[in-house]
């Protein structure tokens, strides 16, 4: 038999930090993707066809 245990919950106080850290990371996905147009995207070609999908994808108008 092994001694296999369930999962404990994860107290919030730990998660805290984690969730205030994922907040502007989001927030940052979601301007790249909406909002950039090319204005940080220029850096290569790849990064402008994803971000510019992106937007098709999420129905953004972008042209």
């Amino acid at each position: 038999m092994s001694d296999i245990s369930a999962p404990s919950a994860v107290p919030l106080p730990h998660l805290r930090p984690w969730l205030l850290l994922a907040v502007p990371v989001l927030l940052l996905i979601a301007y790249l993707v909406l909002m950039d147009n090319g204005a940080v995207s220029q850096t290569g070609t790849f990064l402008h066809e994803l971000m510019h999908d992106g937007r098709h994808l999420l129905g953004v108008p972008c042209h």
